[in-house]
């Protein structure tokens, strides 16, 4: 198995660096490749410089998964965005501004960013027999954990997949995207079932959301088959519809009115925006029933940026 110059044969663990061309930019990979056949699954974290608990996990796992337990192969990526990583930016990389989960397929003579995107579809997605991005509430959001399946130009047993897996993760929200915007739409796209989860919260991370992360990833490892055990139930589990996200009108300071994970109704208030002299500038609401999945927790907005998001319970 292959990672650009990385190479690990069958029983073998290789760790090292995947130089992005025509960039100053190097990232971290492990390849596990296990004794036995099995499936490939690619996990990345820390796809956005302040989201520490994926970007943690990865990077444990890294370390922990050995040849010798894995059937199939694990190509582990840990963190993927370190440009913006070592920046402590909320989304955006430090060389062009760009969100990297909104640059996929990428430019191979692209910018920074998008030339990152570009490395990971086409010697990472093409490899893929399943993908996991591990996220967790950027610097400026604050979340209840959930995961998204993807349904982008997937077919049903493909979706079905990626459904069971996301169940599997063991959080209590289950949605599905049908976007093929980003990094787990893009492999969706490519033919990959992929997932995209969060957990975590305003760019800090702790030992029980990591632990609660290895739990999940470790427990869709053994769904796929690539990890011995049997797989652990998610009873507690709730199918939401696909969100909606609810972005600023205005420029100014952002007063939220709901906690995530919090039950709103139609025409609830769920906060405001106002000056700097505490004049209300824009009043919001939800639009129906739902859960609210992530609200900014950030005093500074502005015009056009994210507010929160909600999703219904599925029928």
């Amino acid at each position: 198995m292959h990672v650009g110059s990385l190479s690990a044969k069958k029983g073998e663990k290789i760790q090292g660096f995947l130089p992005v061309p025509g960039t100053p930019v190097e990232v971290p990979v492990t390849i596990v490749n296990g004794k036995r056949d099995g499936k490939t699954v690619l996990i990345t974290g820390g796809t956005h410089g302040g989201e520490y608990p994926g970007a943690e996990t990865a990077i444990r796992l890294a370390k922990e998964l050995t040849p010798e337990a894995v059937s199939g192969a694990v190509i582990i990526v840990h963190p993927l965005n370190v440009p913006a990583f070592f920046a402590k930016l909320q989304y955006i990389g430090p060389y062009d501004a760009l969100n990297l989960n909104r640059e996929y397929p990428g430019r191979a003579t692209g910018t920074v960013t998008q030339r990152v995107a570009y490395e990971v579809s086409s010697k990472l997605f093409t490899q893929a027999d399943f993908y996991m991005d591990l996220h967790g509430g950027d610097i400026h959001e604050d979340l209840t954990p959930f995961v998204f399946y993807s349904t982008a130009e997937a077919s049903g047993e493909q979706a079905a997949l990626a459904k069971n897996a996301a169940i599997a993760l063991g959080v209590k929200y289950v949605l599905p995207s049908a976007s093929a915007n980003g990094s787990f739409g893009c492999a969706s796209s490519m033919g990959v079932p992929s997932i995209l989860c969060e957990i975590g919260r305003c760019g800090l991370w702790s030992e029980a959301e990591v632990e609660q992360y290895i739990s999940g990833v470790k427990n869709i490892l053994r769904m796929l088959k690539v990890l011995p055990g049997e797989v652990i139930p998610n009873s507690d589990y709730v199918l939401l519809e696909p969100m909606t996200g609810i972005a600023s009108e205005q420029t100014g300071c952002w007063y939220p009115a709901v906690k995530p994970g919090e039950r709103v109704s139609a025409g609830q208030k769920i906060g405001e925006v106002r000056d700097f002299f505490s004049n209300i500038l824009g009043e919001y609401f939800a639009p129906a029933d739902g859960i609210a999945l992530y609200v900014v927790s950030s005093l500074p907005v502005n015009n056009g940026e994210p507010l929160i998001a909600i999703a219904a319970e599925g029928k």
